[in-house]
C-alpha cells in the first residue's frame, strides 16, 4: 500500500531529526578541539623586573615555575648570567622555533650591551621543539654546541618520555646553572635503549577517531539517501 505523501513526509522529518541532533554534536565538539591561536613575537609581554618565566603555553606547574625562579635568581645574582624559558602555543605560519626565539631575544635585549650577559630558552609544545640563544659574554662558558645539548638532548629526555615539560625545564636548569658558574658540564642524561613491547591493541584514542569518521560516514550516507527514498516514494504517490 502507497502511503499519503503527507505521512512520507512525516517519516522523512522525524527520521531527520535525530541526525541533524547527531550532526550538531559532532559539529561542536569539533569547534571544542581547534587550536588555539598562534603565537607570535608581538603578543609576548615585555619582561618585568623579577621575570624570569613566560609560560604563555601554561605548560610548567605553580610549584615548578617557584622552583625555577629562585634557581634563576640564583645563577644570576653568582654568576652575572641571566636565563629565562619562555613557553609559547603554536608558531605562526612560516615561523621556525629558532627564528621565533632570535626575535623574542631581540625584542627583550634590544642591543648588544643587553644582550651581553643573556641566555634565552624558548619551547613551542604544540611540536615540542627547543631553540637557544645566548650573548657574546656567555659564549665563553657555554659555547654553542653546549647550549645546543642542553636543549636538544637534555630538554628532549623528558619530553619524549611522556612530554614532561616541568622536568624538561628543571633539568635545564640545573645543567645551566653548573656550567655558568663555571663548574664541569654533566652533559646530557644517559637514555638506555629499551625494548618495545607495545601491543598492536588499538589505542583509545585512535578508537575514539574511528568512532567520530564512521559517524561521519554513516550521515553523509543518511543525507544522500533518505532525500532520494523520499523523492522515490513521491513519485510512486504520484502515479
Amino acid at each position: 500500500m502507497i502511503q499519503p505523501l503527507g505521512q512520507v513526509v512525516g517519516w522523512f522529518r522525524s527520521l531527520m531529526l535525530p541526525v541533524v541532533a547527531w550532526a550538531l554534536v559532532i559539529q561542536l565538539w569539533g569547534m571544542g578541539s581547534l587550536p588555539a591561536y598562534a603565537t607570535g613575537v608581538y603578543s609576548m609581554p615585555n619582561l618585568g623586573a623579577g621575570t624570569w618565566i613566560v609560560d604563555q603555553a601554561g605548560v610548567m606547574s605553580r610549584l615548578t615555575q617557584n622552583e625555577l625562579n629562585g634557581e634563576l635568581a640564583e645563577i644570576a645574582a653568582t654568576t652575572g648570567n641571566e636565563v629565562r624559558l619562555a613557553t609559547i602555543h603554536r608558531l605562526d605560519y612560516g615561523e621556525t622555533i629558532e627564528t621565533f626565539t632570535e626575535a623574542l631575544f631581540k625584542k627583550w635585549y634590544p642591543t648588544s650591551k643587553a644582550q651581553e650577559n643573556q641566555v634565552l630558552i624558548v619551547l613551542d609544545n604544540v611540536t615540542n621543539t627547543t631553540a637557544i640563544r645566548t650573548g657574546e659574554a656567555v659564549k665563553s662558558l657555554l659555547p654553542d654546541e653546549t647550549a645546543s645539548s642542553i636543549v636538544q638532548e637534555t630538554m628532549m629526555v623528558p619530553l619524549r618520555d611522556g612530554n614532561k615539560y616541568n622536568q624538561a625545564f628543571l633539568d635545564a636548569s640545573d645543567r645551566l646553572g653548573l656550567v655558568l658558574a663555571g663548574q664541569p658540564d654533566p652533559g646530557p642524561p644517559i637514555v638506555e635503549d629499551t625494548i618495545n613491547v607495545e601491543g598492536t591493541f588499538a589505542k583509545a584514542e585512535e578508537t575514539d577517531d574511528r568512532s567520530a569518521t564512521i559517524v561521519v560516514v554513516v550521515l553523509l550516507a543518511l543525507a544522500t539517501i533518505i532525500p532520494m527514498a523520499t523523492y522515490y516514494f513521491y513519485q510512486v504517490s504520484q502515479g
